[in-house]
């Protein structure tokens, strides 16, 4: 009975993997403006109350969600082919969630100011020089999307290899991380800061790929159960 309780645990800390999905996807609908040129549209973006809602619930609450379902991957993952490789992604991907957790804080509550700022044509807060902060915020987005997009692969792998979720549902949460990341990291470099389509894209895929895992540990604890209350008792 204890066997099949953290199992049952196990699938419902796995729905942190679809809702995590779900919380992006709707988040990352209403694309940002780039506010390298775009300032003025970005500013009126920034500081309407369904922006701050949907960073803190969408954004952050979202990132919350993928830690406790990745934890549950882990421990779930502990027991079949690929442990070690389990582990090493559950480990690198919460790592990256995590430093990911403050760059949204940011995003939901400082940003709002800076654009009211903009919006009152406060010109010296945008002629402000770069310090120290701004250079390693910068770096913590790279650090986080190399963790995300590294991490997250292996999670697929560990899930294709593990012999105990199905195989195909490892692929897609590999392919939607990469489509999310791949165009993050093009955002944070040469590209438009800005949201780009992909990421609503991949987040749909996350749902049917987290939800797919989570299904199948809690139809397989269910299936579990049924079996041994049909199996007769020796007395």
């Amino acid at each position: 009975m204890a066997t099949l309780n953290t199992t049952r645990w196990i699938g419902i800390g796995l729905l942190g993997l679809p809702l995590y999905g779900a919380l992006t996807f709707f988040s990352s609908l209403e694309g940002q403006p780039d506010p390298s040129t775009q300032l003025e549209a970005w500013s009126r973006f920034v500081t309407t109350n369904e922006y701050v809602w949907g960073h803190l619930f969408g954004s952050i609450f979202g990132l919350i969600f993928v830690i406790f379902g990745l934890f549950a991957l882990g421990v779930y993952l502990a027991t079949s082919y690929a442990p070690r490789l389990g582990l090493a992604a559950m480990v690198i991907t919460v790592l990256g969630s995590a430093l990911f957790l403050p760059l949204q804080g940011v995003a939901t509550f400082s940003a709002p100011e800076e654009g009211q700022a903009v919006l009152a044509g406060l010109e010296e807060f945008e002629a402000l020089p770069p310090i120290f902060a701004n250079t390693v915020q910068g770096l913590t987005g790279l650090v986080v999307i190399v963790l995300g997009f590294v991490g997250n692969i292996l999670v697929g792998v560990a899930v294709w290899r593990s012999g105990t979720l199905p195989k195909w549902a490892g692929a897609l949460w590999a392919g939607a991380h990469v489509l999310m990341y791949l165009s993050l990291m093009y955002g944070q470099t040469i590209g438009p800061s800005s949201t780009p389509l992909t990421v609503p894209l991949g987040a749909v895929v996350v749902v049917i790929s987290g939800a797919w895992m989570a299904l199948s540990v809690l139809g397989g604890s269910s299936a579990q159960a049924v079996g041994a209350a049909s199996q007769p008792r020796v007395r």
